[in-house]
């Protein structure tokens, strides 16, 4: 079995994106580690701004080589902000969204999506599971109330992951909390 993870709403940021939005020098601040290796959310939260409303979004750390915006398809909706879905990192085409922090506000042209579902393995992981990087599976998920399958979901191979498969707020919703999950590819 694969734990099943909800990844909310974030901002990853760069180095250069962090200094403008919280001054010249700034480094994150640890909260609390996440499940994969190096991986934390930040104390610091920024304004993420789009044509209907905003909301405030944690930082997950650490910095990153782009500024991007993880939002699910609702969020989008509702803050008015276009995110394509998109693997983590791939800002083809991703919607536009201004960032605003205590010390300024940046604008990026191709910066929001809404994360491709997804699992991390090892390799070792990815033997046992016979699967390779890259490789599009479906995820069956047993939940107390609703049993159901996620298609197109993406491997991703690494031995700096740990095993444990991703999903946004809308499809940890549809699931109704659902810990587990099999790929039945």
């Amino acid at each position: 079995m694969i734990v099943l993870e909800t990844s909310a709403r974030h901002v990853h940021v760069s180095k250069e994106d962090l200094e403008i939005l919280f001054g010249k020098g700034y480094t994150l601040t640890k909260k609390k580690d996440l499940s994969q290796p190096g991986q934390f959310v930040c104390e610091e939260k920024v304004e993420v701004i789009g044509e209907r409303s905003s909301a405030k979004l944690s930082i997950l750390g650490p910095e990153r080589k782009e500024t991007q915006v993880e939002i699910s398809l609702t969020d989008a909706r509702a803050i008015g902000l276009k995110a394509p879905v998109r693997e983590s990192g791939d800002l083809k085409d991703a919607g536009p969204v201004t960032i605003k922090g205590p010390a300024g506000e940046i604008k990026k042209e191709h910066a929001v999506i809404a994360a491709k579902r997804h699992i991390h393995m090892t390799e070792a992981d990815a033997k046992t599971y016979n699967v390779s990087n890259g490789e599009i599976v479906k995820v069956e998920v047993n939940s107390p109330e609703r049993k159901l399958i996620f298609d197109d979901v993406v491997i991703r191979v690494s031995n700096t992951y740990a095993l444990a498969m991703h999903i946004d707020t809308d499809e940890s919703n549809a699931a109704v909390e659902a810990s587990e999950a099999t790929i039945i590819k």
